[in-house]
């Protein structure tokens, strides 16, 4: 049986450091393109050369070539400009609007079945244009953002109990940015509710460390932004794909008359597989958790509208 083949476009920081995480976990072969000419296949060449230490059996290939990306099964596009000091998500809109535009083009000319999971800034207009220039069906269009963000507010849930992350479910809601909903009503350790175990003040402070979290990397970086934590989250969603694992993570999901919300990607519970987005999870939410969502997901049709008119 064939191995599965997941492209990755851009070889920056996350692109590079998703390929390390596809290949390490024997996903399928890897191909690493960018339009830098020897900076995919330098990178791709090093860390095949670590498939023998580390006993991975993995291709990886570097190439600035879009037909050696021909017939992936996931392509996980992370093109775009990132963030600086300075900098909002919604800055980036207009160049990676024209970036992510050309990228998706060229990927589904080349795979036409491929479930598309987008990376870019800012996500949830990123996901948006991918999905009105592919022509894919809904289901196999996804944005990573909801698994970096749980993974954040994870992370520092298990920090301030002074537990094992392993232990800790969480789940947010919403676009990714400050006005992201992580909900702490759904949130646990082992089952035990988070707020039997910490203070309103201080999961008051974790919820905002959660959605500041990008920028609290970026400020620290300097030149840079955050890129293990969001290559390891994209690849976690190719691997429930690949895998038709049917993992529930949370993804910017397409949602038509989910939540009401009448045909956007949103942050959502979503049920992976491999048809790519399965189902769509709909959560019974309180009026305050209601309402942060809504407000998160106006400022995502804000984004779309501005989208549009640069389309």
């Amino acid at each position: 049986m064939a191995r599965k083949k997941i492209s990755i476009i851009g070889s920056g920081n996350v692109g590079a450091t998703a390929a390390h995480w596809a290949a390490s976990k024997n996903l399928g072969d890897v191909v690493l393109l960018d339009i830098v000419e020897g900076l995919p296949q330098g990178k791709a060449l090093d860390f095949f050369q670590a498939s023998a230490i580390e006993g991975f059996d993995s291709d990886i290939i570097g190439t600035n070539n879009y037909a050696d990306t021909a017939n992936s099964d996931v392509v996980i596009i992370t093109s775009g400009l990132a963030r600086k000091p300075g900098m909002s998500r919604d800055d980036l809109l207009s160049a990676n609007t024209k970036i992510v535009r050309d990228v998706t083009e060229k990927v589904c000319a080349q795979s036409p079945k491929a479930v598309l999971i987008v990376v870019s800034n800012p996500l949830d207009a990123m996901v948006y244009v991918a999905w009105k220039v592919s022509g894919f069906e809904t289901h196999r269009v996804l944005g990573q953002a909801g698994v970096l963000d749980t993974a954040r507010f994870k992370a520092f849930l298990a920090r301030a109990i002074g537990c094992s992350v392993a232990d800790i479910q969480a789940m947010l809601l919403g676009g990714h940015g400050d006005d992201m909903v992580p909900l702490v009503r759904y949130s646990s350790v082992s089952g035990i509710p988070v707020n039997q175990l910490l203070g309103k003040d201080e999961l008051d402070r974790i919820v905002e460390r959660t959605r500041k979290g990008g920028g609290e990397i970026v400020n620290l970086l300097k030149t840079g932004s955050a890129y293990y934590a969001p290559s390891a989250a994209s690849v976690q969603m190719a691997e429930a794909i690949i895998r038709d694992r049917r993992r529930i993570l949370p993804c910017a999901g397409y949602c038509q008359k989910e939540y009401g919300i009448g045909g956007h990607f949103v942050g959502v519970p979503c049920l992976l597989g491999s048809r790519g987005l399965e189902k769509v999870i709909e959560l019974e939410l309180t009026a305050d958790e209601a309402q942060a969502f809504a407000t998160s997901v106006q400022h995502v049709k804000e984004l779309v509208a501005a989208v549009d008119k640069m389309m």
